[in-house]
């Protein structure tokens, strides 16, 4: 029995009510609202052979990145395969996809998504995961154009264009087209309030332009269209947290972690990537942040031998560095340099980028600041093809500038701030890290060499006093 959804994309389904708890399901995930997955076990609960609920399914967890979600992905995928002949076409893509994402292939299957986008290019489903898949790839042209693609089949009259559009805004914010973005954006959320992708989408135009008020106020202004009942929530308190961190109010910023970023000790990965991201931002400016590293380093420790995504490794590295956790940080290594030396997308990344960067955290951690210099330098950029954001992969930049200026290497890090400066010159702190390297590289000058020497002591407390 055929049945077609809200945009007219044909559903293989035995009946209505699982057919509307997929549309259900589907809106509950195009917000990263409520549990997505809970409703789409009723529909299979009233019907074990609907296919697109094993599609749903699988690519819901296919896109968590988060190993202890493995074999509940492996169960969906083979409960789709099973129906293999009872699917249509583009269900048949959905499932292929799904499997190539557990087999280790992640642009496999985001093209998979993408044949299915070319025959049914209303299916909201394969762009969102496509989508997902672009990002966890570092594919930034490919987050805005897969969803340029199709965007001649929507309209305000199909059900989730507003959605469509707050992909749209954050690939054209990925690929540098602010203005664009912005209007895109706003667009979205003009056509709903409550949409987390497009808000999210609008918060890293004013990251990038070092917009800091506008950005506080953006958030904070639709506060109660993201933040409540959304598994999502956490990364747009974190923007706004990278916001009062621009403007030095760490205050500010730890109380966003425990009251919004980290209420409660919690195992889902993508939450504790941002506390990650977010601590070491303050570590590299000498903030105390009390205990708060030693219980996000626990979160991390059960996934050590993981070597499931390097991107997720490369945060957990943080916590065990800046916790003194060694025999964590050592295991880590031992197992990225397993997956480097395997196949698979993830081998991929890790040889590239995820070793190399952890090596070089390890190396700061160890006060061997030229080392770690030396290794952030190789990988920088490249450092895209381990996925992430702009903004999410800044800290590799905000970690090579304060390696060079430990590491007494003044001209480079006065380079390295110029860099920041150019992009974003409103903001209070690269003016203030513009003020340290500029005396590192003073110092370099009087020294008549390359500056590779030992910060002094004065030069320490002045990190913590500008930042």
């Amino acid at each position: 029995m055929t049945l077609l959804d809200r945009r007219g994309v044909s559903v293989s389904a035995t009946s209505h009510a699982a057919l509307e708890r997929l549309e259900t399901a589907t809106d509950l995930f195009n917000g990263y609202f409520g549990d997505p997955i809970a409703a789409i076990d009723k529909a299979l609960a009233e019907d074990p052979q609907f296919v697109m609920g094993y599609c749903f399914r699988a690519g819901v967890l296919a896109t968590c990145t988060d190993k202890t979600l493995e074999a509940e992905l492996r169960g969906s995928v083979e409960a789709g395969e099973a129906l293999w002949r009872r699917a249509n076409e583009r269900e048949r893509g959905h499932i292929a996809a799904a499997r190539a994402w557990l087999d280790g292939d992640i642009p496999a299957a985001v093209e998979r998504w993408s044949a299915v986008l070319l025959e049914v290019p209303r299916d909201s489903l394969a762009l969102q995961f496509a989508h997902l898949g672009d990002f966890y790839l570092g594919q930034s042209s490919m987050l805005r154009d897969r969803v340029a693609r199709v965007l001649p089949d929507w309209d305000e009259g199909v059900a989730g264009y507003g959605y469509v559009l707050g992909m749209h805004a954050f690939g054209l914010e990925e690929t540098a087209l602010y203005d664009q973005a912005e209007h895109t954006a706003r667009r979205a959320v003009e056509l709903n309030r409550r949409d987390p992708w497009a808000i999210h989408a609008g918060a890293h135009v004013m990251e990038m332009q070092g917009r800091q008020a506008d950005g506080i106020r953006w958030l904070t202004e639709r506060q109660d269209d993201w933040a409540i009942d959304n598994a999502f929530a956490f990364h747009n308190w974190w923007h706004l947290a990278l916001y009062h961190l621009d403007l030095g109010d760490t205050g500010r910023v730890l109380e966003l972690y425990d009251r919004a970023i980290r209420p409660r000790p919690s195992n889902v990965v993508l939450e504790m990537i941002d506390a990650s991201a977010l601590l070491w931002r303050l570590y590299l400016r000498g903030v105390d942040t009390g205990t708060r590293w030693h219980e996000l380093a626990q979160a991390w420790a059960p996934t050590v031998e993981h070597g499931y995504y390097a991107f997720n490794d490369f945060h957990a590295m943080m916590a065990f560095v800046a916790s003194g956790d060694e025999r964590a940080a050592q295991t880590l290594l031992a197992t990225l340099e397993r997956r480097a030396a395997a196949g698979g997308t993830n081998g991929m990344m890790s040889r590239e980028v995820g070793l190399p960067l952890c090596r070089a955290l390890e190396a700061f951690g160890r006060g061997d600041h030229g080392r770690a210099v030396d290794l952030l330098q190789s990988v920088r950029c490249v450092a895209q093809r381990f996925g992430g954001s702009h903004a999410q992969r800044d800290i590799i930049h905000l970690t090579l500038v304060e390696a060079a200026l430990r590491a007494g290497q003044g001209r480079l890090a006065r380079s390295l701030v110029a860099e920041r400066s150019a992009q974003k010159p409103t903001s209070p702190f690269n003016r203030a890290l513009a003020i340290r390297a500029e005396r590192a590289a003073a110092a370099s000058r009087e020294a008549g060499g390359h500056g590779l020497r030992a910060p002094d002591a004065r030069q320490t407390k002045e990190a913590a006093f500008l930042s």
